[in-house]
């Protein structure tokens, strides 16, 4: 994806009241542009093909043709947008579900687990894997009769953790730009009120972000917290200076020391 890039998404619900809900939380993201509604799978297939979007909140269940039927419909064309599944039945799912479809959302839609989906569709756009997650989801869909009832929550418990669930990159838009910052050059990660400041050698990015939400993207194995607003890169760790009261210093790569609270002293556990 490039700098300039806009996501063109449509949203597809026969819920006249959730199209709103989904699209008043999608407001927020302002790389984000709502081509279009559709409220049944005839529609939705029509509007596919008239606007070609990059993205598709598609309803599993609707009267007529559901989320899986308008999929199986453009089998074969060339238009076939990433898709993120939304249902309102937390059983109703496939078994390999969350291996093949890009994502998928529970009714009512979460602001912060939408956040979530946003975040693995811009990877995919970025990395170019919109074609490989769509051939996927298309392997899978062909071969559906009778969608087997398998709880979500159950394939989330099973769900490897690996490091592809972590960022390798970060993308921050800065007054219309977007810089691609590497995760491993980051040196340490700090909050000011409701907002990152990432620090990448002489370099401060800010990113509009909860705590919460950075340490789930960021790889455990090299990312730790330290104090309750700060992450460090482990990687980047050049010195460990304790001291009598029980607190600790951090010295980086860089020459910055950075205090380790009690809190959090077991970090330092590491290094010895």
């Amino acid at each position: 994806m490039t700098a300039s890039r806009t996501i063109r998404c449509l949203l597809v619900d026969d819920e006249p009241l959730a199209l709103r809900g989904l699209r008043a939380r999608l407001a927020a993201a302002d790389d984000l542009d709502i081509v279009d509604e559709a409220q049944n799978g005839r529609e939705a297939i029509k509007l596919i093909r008239q606007h070609r979007p990059d993205l598709v909140f598609l309803d599993i269940q609707m009267p007529g043709l559901g989320g899986f039927d308008v999929i199986r419909a453009l089998v074969g064309e060339d238009m076939l947008p990433l898709v993120v599944f939304v249902t309102a039945y937390d059983r109703f799912a496939l078994e390999a579900f969350e291996a093949h479809a890009l994502d998928y959302l529970l009714k009512p839609v979460e602001e912060e687990r939408l956040a979530q989906t946003l975040h693995r569709v811009r990877e995919a756009m970025a990395q170019r894997t919109a074609v490989e997650q769509n051939a996927r989801l298309v392997d899978l869909i062909e071969g559906l009769d009778d969608p087997p009832q398998t709880a979500l929550t159950a394939i989330l418990e099973a769900r490897p953790t690996t490091q592809a669930r972590y960022d390798s990159q970060l993308h921050i838009k800065d007054r219309g730009v977007i810089t691609r910052v590497a995760v491993a050059d980051i040196d340490y990660i700090d909050a000011a009120g409701d907002y990152m400041c990432i620090h990448v050698g002489d370099t401060t990015h800010i990113l509009r972000e909860t705590m919460k939400h950075m340490e789930a993207r960021l790889d455990p194995a090299k990312f730790q917290r330290i104090h309750r607003s700060t992450i460090v890169n482990l990687d980047q760790v050049r010195e460990v200076h304790p001291y009598a009261n029980g607190e600790c210093f951090l010295t980086l790569q860089s020459g910055r020391e950075l205090k380790v609270s009690r809190s959090y002293k077991s970090v330092v556990a590491r290094f010895t």
